[in-house]
């Protein structure tokens, strides 16, 4: 037998705690499904230092934690489950949870966030939080005055060299080709920034290190007659290969970019569905930070209970 609830989120981590707190106090009495990472990608980073309210730190446990709190306190019910299959062809939306439950939603906030591409080397998991990160906006704050690397040849790896050149001492650029796909602009700062030494056809190996990272090896011109294997001595690895949305199971009734970004009416988290929101990191390629997430999670519960306010349910 189907369950039928007037607000479904689909996804924890800031946005969807967020969107859970609001939409508690509206008396929505929302239904939470965590996903398959409670806590969203923040459970992976250790220190959080830039969320407000927090003066002298948190972890990313930690905060996720306080926000699940926060949202059971006012009566959200949170359950573990994982969104298998949707079908928003109609309202009541239906949500199938763990491949079985099926949920009928008259608004549902899709808060389901974006997974971070790595290169799939052992090390990357061995070292996550350990100085592999895979934003430089997040984690950057630790590496100041240290020698950092960053994996990625695109508009984002050289954003993210630019910002990182501002606190560390020294940044490398690995770029596998013999050229940046980033746009003219943004390879001319990269490329005549002095801090950034940017590695043309160099691929990661590995990462090493007692506990840390604290350097990587690489191989040069791979598979080439002159290939050689190159180390370089490094305090941090950050990862910018792109993220991909986790969007796939709304894609039939949801408009995305071309990456998969659901898109949303500007200024709003409102989706080409009515009723049907989006908060966080899904439909984020920009900002990707707890704050932006929560903040889009916020207006999604406020859209969704005036939503149901207007329609009289």
């Amino acid at each position: 037998m189907n369950e039928k609830v007037r607000c479904l989120i689909i996804g924890s981590g800031p946005a969807g705690y967020t969107a859970a707190i609001y939409a508690s106090r509206a008396n929505l009495a929302p239904v939470l499904y965590e996903g398959m990472q409670p806590g969203g990608q923040l459970t992976t980073t250790t220190e959080v230092e830039n969320f407000p309210g927090y003066p002298t730190g948190t972890t990313g446990t930690e905060l996720m934690e306080d926000l699940k709190k926060q949202a059971e306190r006012f009566g959200a019910d949170i359950r573990f489950g994982m969104a298998t299959a949707t079908d928003l062809s109609a309202a009541p939306y239906k949500v199938t949870i763990d491949g079985d439950k099926v949920i009928e939603a008259e608004t549902i906030i899709i808060s389901t966030g974006a997974t971070a591409k790595y290169l799939g080397i052992p090390d990357e998991q061995k070292y996550a939080g350990s100085g592999v990160s895979a934003c430089a906006t997040c984690d950057g704050f630790f590496y100041r005055k240290m020698t950092v690397a960053v994996v990625g040849g695109g508009d984002t790896a050289c954003e993210e060299a630019i910002y990182l050149s501002g606190l560390a001492s020294k940044v490398y650029l690995i770029v596998r080709k013999d050229f940046l796909r980033a746009s003219k602009i943004m390879q001319d700062r990269t490329l005549n920034n002095p801090k950034i030494e940017v590695l043309f056809e160099h691929e990661t190996l590995g990462l090493t290190g007692e506990g840390v990272v604290q350097g990587a090896n690489l191989i040069k011109r791979k598979g080439q007659a002159d290939e050689e294997q190159v180390h370089i001595d490094i305090d941090g690895f950050f990862l910018a290969i792109g993220h991909k949305p986790n969007s796939d199971i709304f894609k039939p009734w949801i408009e995305t970019d071309e990456v998969g970004y659901i898109k949303t009416i500007a200024g709003t988290p409102r989706t080409n569905v009515a009723g049907v929101f989006a908060s966080g990191d899904v439909s984020d390629p920009h900002y990707r930070q707890a704050i932006t997430a929560a903040g889009t999670g916020c207006q999604a519960a406020i859209e969704a209970e005036r939503y149901l306010s207007e329609k009289g349910l």
